[in-house]
């Protein structure tokens, strides 16, 4: 890090893990990118020195898992989705129990330990299909964890089953809900979630189900899709509203960003690259102080550059992800094997080790 660099007040306030406000992210947000990078990195080893019995900072996590779509009909045409199908289009389906049944057991075979479940909002599915669907899973696979059900699918379940949201999640966990993921996020600020997806939940209805599954017990993870028509003060925005919510409860287990993907949707942006990537997910890091994880994503940017954002304040490489169909509709593919995983984290100077859903080595 150059002298200049080094001298500003914003990097002291990092490199002594201070709590940073939105201007000076706007300000760390202009630094060379390997000048962020590596405060990112340090705080990376800040957040994660106490973990594994004091091992953090030498272990990338990552979780073998599988994620499962089960319907694609969506009634919220969001604009950054090349995935939702209308019940009129001919490739419109609902999984059955037989065929989730068949992607859980191919899990199961290489030792994999939760699914990740979510949907379109598909208004002819009521309460009873969730809660069918959840005993059923429960009771064949108890050792999968079931990571299912994004805050706009609640919302909308709350609209469907005419129930309230709070009443809803208890349901859904007595009957084996074991924790909820951060889809559905993209920007948490209206102004930009009215031009993407005007249909969707508010910033305010995404954070209050969140708080919701928190104060019944249930953890979740966070998300952030950008690169689209959002600012870099959004951005910052966002963080801001997630950074709040988790001083307030505490349940987030990791945050992920990803670049928003282009090909076959309604919104015709101009894509950001790899280095707008590295550079908004080491800003998240240093904001972000009150999150433990960061994931790496590798499933929009490629291994490679996923390997490279260990070095960029990740500590977390995410998910084997057997299946995976949503940002693969917009015309971007990467897979990975748990051997490919292992060798990359072990070639970035770190000791792979797999994870639960809870960020304790399994």
């Amino acid at each position: 890090m150059n002298a200049t660099v080094s001298e500003s007040p914003v990097v002291e306030k990092v490199l002594e893990g201070s709590r940073i406000n939105a201007a000076e992210a706007i300000e760390l947000y202009h630094l060379p990118l390997a000048d962020l990078g590596q405060l990112a990195d340090y705080r990376r080893q800040l957040a994660k020195a106490k973990a594994f019995g004091g091992r953090g900072n030498e272990i990338v996590t990552y979780i073998v898992d599988r994620n499962i779509n089960y319907t694609n009909v969506c009634n919220v045409y969001c604009k950054f989705c090349a995935f939702y199908r209308t019940e009129r289009d001919d490739d419109h389906y609902v999984l059955s129990l037989d065929q989730i049944d068949n992607k859980i057991d191919e899990l199961v075979s290489i030792g994999g330990i939760q699914i990740l479940m979510q949907g379109g909002h598909n208004p002819k599915l009521g309460i009873d299909y969730y809660l069918d669907l959840l005993n059923h899973i429960r009771e064949k696979y108890p050792q999968v964890n079931i990571h299912a059900f994004s805050p706009p699918e609640f919302n909308h379940f709350a609209e469907v089953f005419r129930m309230p949201v709070s009443e809803i999640i208890l349901k859904f966990k007595e009957a084996g809900l074991g924790s909820i993921p951060g889809g559905g996020g993209e920007i948490l600020v209206d102004k930009v979630r009215n031009r993407i997806a005007p249909l969707k939940c508010s910033s305010d209805q995404w954070l209050h189900v969140m708080e919701i599954a928190h104060n019944l017990g249930l953890n979740s993870s966070a998300t952030m899709m950008f690169g689209h028509v959002e600012s870099i003060e959004d951005r910052i925005e966002h963080l801001e509203r997630l950074r709040q919510a988790q001083d307030k409860t505490g349940g987030y287990t990791a945050f992920i960003c990803w670049t928003f993907q282009p090909e076959n949707t309604l919104l015709k942006a101009t894509p950001v690259g790899s280095a707008e990537y590295l550079r908004t997910q080491a800003l998240a890091r240093i904001y972000l102080d009150n999150f433990e994880n960061i994931q790496s994503s590798w499933v929009t940017q490629g291994t490679r550059i996923g390997q490279i954002a260990l070095r960029y304040g990740a500590n977390d490489f995410g998910s084997v992800m057997m299946e995976e169909n949503v940002v693969s509709s917009a015309g971007t593919s990467y897979r990975v094997t748990r051997e490919e995983i292992e060798l990359l984290v072990s070639e970035a100077g770190y000791e792979p080790r797999t994870r639960n859903n809870w960020y304790e080595l399994v």
